[in-house]
């Protein structure tokens, strides 16, 4: 299981790879997601991790594959539901939804939803 904290940052670094998906961080998608977190618990957790990706420029698909790997062992969760209303926020927030960045989260929901199958069908089989 994963810790609370874990999941906040890794969503934090789940709309860095958002917001980088068409090669830039525009300041208007940094706003956008300052007032999406306004009232949320875990606001600034988030925004640290975030900030904390863009400062250090890590690689965007290796930190995806780690962030696919986190919410995998997670498990559903009823927060990803704001995670994928931000997500699609922050992508629209300059100038509309770049076709990089509605790639990145269609692939997101897709390659998260296929770990979880997976994970269904070990369990599945381990206990035949």
């Amino acid at each position: 299981m994963v810790s609370r904290d874990r999941i906040y940052q890794t969503f934090g670094e789940l709309l860095y790879v958002i917001a980088m998906s068409d090669g830039v961080i525009q300041k208007k998608e940094v706003e956008t997601l300052e007032d999406i977190l306004k009232g949320h618990p875990k606001a600034k957790e988030i925004k640290w991790s975030f900030d904390y990706e863009n400062e250090n420029q890590n690689d965007v698909e290796t930190l995806y594959k780690k962030i696919i790997e986190v919410f995998s062992d997670n498990g559903p969760d009823q927060e990803y539901e704001f995670m994928m209303y931000a997500l699609a926020k922050i992508a629209d927030a300059s100038e509309g939804m770049d076709p990089k960045e509605e790639k990145m989260i269609t692939n997101f929901s897709r390659d998260l939803l296929e770990r979880f199958k997976k994970d269904i069908e070990k369990i599945k089989e381990k206990y035949k």
